[in-house]
């Protein structure tokens, strides 16, 4: 049983976050910004805001643009974030109850930047299962704003509010997922993180005076991993379908920094002009950065049906992921 997107819908905040407001937050230049990273705006959520309110219209655009036949069949529905409402119960939860939806399989996915990948091959296990119904609904919603330290201009300057979501479903033949890679590094688990509020350490007073709250990275290491997994996943997935790089139509990888997609890009010998950025302009939205900027390559030029996409994505863990669709 093939599965594959039906329909994606997204949501980012109307709050612009620019290069004049980090440079303030910093006391780095703009143009310092902007060289080293290509991000020039993100967008952050208003205070009193949750994950799961970013999730909503970005889920009801996808579950709109199904029949009212398929939503009433959905089967489950996935949330794959980070910066969850709370830290029980599931995200998934709340957004299932925020969208009125009965009674189903309701859960959320940590795989950091790469969870809307990991939803996705978790999403087609149940679907060809057959067990919970048939359709499901898989966002990706992050609020990395509430977890940056605005003075630590190695990660404010990157990371932005939003969220992306898709319905799948079976499709015809030949259409669909066609192949996902999944990895996880642990040993690396130290290069990303939040210290702060586990089991590990309580987010007491003496967290906080530390800033052990916030989200901190090791930027070089981190862009040293992405660059080999990504180059290894990429092949790996093509060389499951016998394609090579000229017989994929669109990339849409997460979008870590505009700068670090440009070198990928480079390094591998992908053509430019076919893959898809939305890192300029809103940065990276964590794990809903790859829905997002597929909904977006999607509204700038509609994705035609046997178009091959592959999409590929590298988050905390280290985790990374790829997978290639034939758009139906």
């Amino acid at each position: 049983m093939p599965v594959g997107v039906l329909s994606i819908g997204s949501y980012t905040p109307d709050k612009v976050v620019d290069n004049q407001q980090i440079s303030a937050w910093t006391g780095m230049p703009e143009s310092w910004v902007t060289e080293r990273t290509g991000v020039l705006e993100r967008r952050y959520a208003e205070p009193g805001t949750a994950t799961s309110d970013l999730a909503v219209p970005a889920a009801r655009e996808a579950l709109e643009g199904v029949a009212e036949e398929a939503r009433r069949r959905l089967g489950a529905l996935i949330v794959a974030t980070s910066t969850p409402d709370v830290p029980q119960p599931s995200t998934a939860a709340i957004l299932q109850h925020k969208l009125g939806l009965s009674t189903l399989p309701a859960f959320d996915i940590n795989a950091v930047c790469s969870g809307f990948l990991y939803g996705l091959a978790v999403a087609e296990g149940l679907l060809r299962a057959g067990r919970h119904g048939d359709h499901v609904l898989l966002v990706g919603a992050d609020m990395f704003s509430t977890i940056m330290n605005r003075s630590d201009r190695r990660t404010v300057s990157l990371f932005g509010d939003g969220a992306g979501a898709v319905v799948l479903g079976e499709v015809p033949e030949g259409y669909g997922l066609q192949s996902v890679h999944l990895v996880t590094d642990g040993e690396f688990h130290h290069y990303v993180g939040v210290e702060a509020g586990g089991t590990r350490t309580p987010l007491d007073a003496r967290a906080r005076e530390a800033g052990e709250h916030f989200f901190r990275m090791d930027g070089r290491s981190v862009r040293d991993y992405a660059l080999a997994v990504l180059a290894k996943l990429t092949a790996a997935t093509l060389d499951d379908c016998g394609l090579a790089l000229e017989d994929v139509d669109r990339f849409v990888f997460h979008q870590a920094n505009t700068r670090l997609l440009e070198t990928f890009v480079k390094e591998a010998g992908i053509d430019p002009e076919r893959v898809a950025y939305t890192a300029p302009r809103l940065g990276n939205t964590v794990a809903a950065s790859v829905p997002l900027t597929l909904h977006a390559t999607h509204r700038a030029e509609p994705l035609r049906r046997g178009e091959r996409v592959l999409l590929a994505s590298v988050g905390g863990g280290m985790t990374a992921g790829a997978a290639l669709l034939t758009w139906y």
